[in-house]
């Protein structure tokens, strides 16, 4: 087992609180609300300036969603089971696939039967590259101009500088695999011809 330096581990809860914050798509008033910690602890702790303590980080991981290690980063005990508690966001429900906040990013997403998103979608833009793959249901992925419907088994991967957005292309729910890489890494898929 590598060697466990608390003082490397301590620094990097910051940033990690910081990502998570940003990936939930909240503020730190808002954390502040559901937490009850202070608005200025909650900003000293994410820029490294509070050292975390257990009493701050377990209401932090419950307003996440997440196990109180993951902020911590704390080493690998030998298990590869990923134990995240799913969390909902936006009307859709996200399965986190990946333990860690740095590098990619993997979820099972589940948008419920009944949120068909007919008309104009607000496409978003960000820094990254995504991947999608349709496991049931049909996704309507609106893709700059691009307005089409994936069904099982279809994937998609897109630039996230391009404005996208997607939703349920039917009544049914749809499920779907994400993944993420944000710094903007690009995905390479590997699949065998058809043999047509």
């Amino acid at each position: 087992m590598e060697d466990y330096d608390l003082s490397t581990v301590l620094i990097a809860v910051g940033p990690r609180l910081r990502a998570l914050r940003r990936q939930r798509g909240t503020t730190l008033a808002k954390l502040s609300d559901t937490t009850r910690i202070s608005l200025s602890t909650l900003s000293r702790l994410e820029s490294g300036q509070r050292k975390p303590t257990l009493e701050l980080l377990l209401p932090l991981a419950k307003a996440y969603g997440v196990q109180p290690d993951e902020p911590v980063g704390a080493p690998a005990t030998g298990d590869p089971r990923v134990h995240l508690r799913p969390f909902t966001r936006q009307g859709m429900t996200f399965m986190p696939l990946t333990r860690h906040l740095d590098g990619l990013h993997a979820y099972e997403q589940v948008i419920p039967a009944g949120q068909g998103g007919c008309g104009e979608l607000e496409q978003r833009v960000h820094e990254g590259y995504e991947w999608l793959y349709v496991l049931a249901g049909r996704l309507r992925l609106v893709l700059g101009e691009h307005d089409l419907v994936l069904t099982a088994g279809e994937a998609a991967e897109f630039n996230t500088r391009t404005p996208h957005a997607w939703a349920s292309a039917g009544p049914e729910a749809v499920e779907f695999l994400s993944l993420f890489g944000p710094q903007g890494e690009r995905m390479h898929v590997r699949a065998r011809p058809s043999g047509k």
